[in-house]
């Protein structure tokens, strides 16, 4: 495995150069500015909300991995991108199935246990039913439909219980899922785009993504503080 391979995934790259992508490099400041707004949103609620402080902490590594990944763009840095983003999601589903769903701390393991092997078989399965290369056909988009799937799952069955709280919390992470979706849609285009716009979409999913990130920790902080 060479470490330092080149990676030329989005239409903004032309070259090899450090800054060959700055509207994607710098537009992941969108990430550092939700985690700031996300950590004072968590360490203002009494108690403070030291699940949503950490959430907070990953947002800004997810910035900081996206930002080497897109200025230096080699494997190691596409791993610093990517490994950021998958704990993220790994961590707020487990907290939203504990928080917003009640679940047992053993049901909310073999639930994220289950998701992630439903992520690492989702492409080679659609693979060989479709006969296509989807991941490169989606840009990469395809590795986000578990999340899409998670998100909108919890938000339903948080619907579905009889408490007010539940319900609107539920509602909130509906109107997310929408946003999510439009930034996935920014995300999958950016190849596409290139004809059209030299820097892609790309950036546009880094900014939506950022405000998505930051709904969903707002979320989980308005969701305990209702509790009570």
């Amino acid at each position: 495995m060479d470490w330092f391979e080149p990676v030329r995934s989005y239409c903004e790259r032309g070259g090899p150069q450090f800054w060959a992508e700055p509207a994607n490099a710098l537009s992941n400041a969108a990430f550092l500015v939700a985690a700031a707004a996300a950590a004072r949103r968590a360490s203002v609620s009494e108690p403070p909300d030291r699940a949503c402080l950490s959430l907070s902490a990953l947002i800004a590594v997810v910035g900081v991995g996206s930002f080497l990944f897109h200025t230096l763009a080699v494997y190691w840095s596409m791993l610093a991108d990517v490994i950021p983003i998958a704990l993220f999601i790994y961590a707020y589903l487990a907290l939203a199935l504990h928080r917003f769903l009640r679940l047992a701390p053993v049901r909310v393991a073999a639930a994220v246990g289950g998701f992630a092997l439903f992520g690492l078989a989702l492409t080679p399965l659609l693979d060989g039913l479709t006969g296509f290369d989807i991941a490169r056909l989606s840009n990469g988009s395809i590795d986000y439909l578990p999340a899409v799937i998670a998100l909108f799952g919890v938000a339903w069955a948080a619907t579905r219980r009889p408490e007010e709280r539940f319900v609107g919390t539920g509602r909130r992470l509906l109107g997310i899922g929408v946003l999510f979706l439009i930034s996935l849609a920014a995300r999958t285009v950016d190849q596409a785009a290139c004809a059209l716009l030299p820097a892609g979409t790309h950036p546009l999913w880094h900014v939506l993504n950022a405000a998505v990130l930051y709904g969903l920790v707002a979320t989980a902080i308005r969701h305990r503080e209702t509790a009570g």
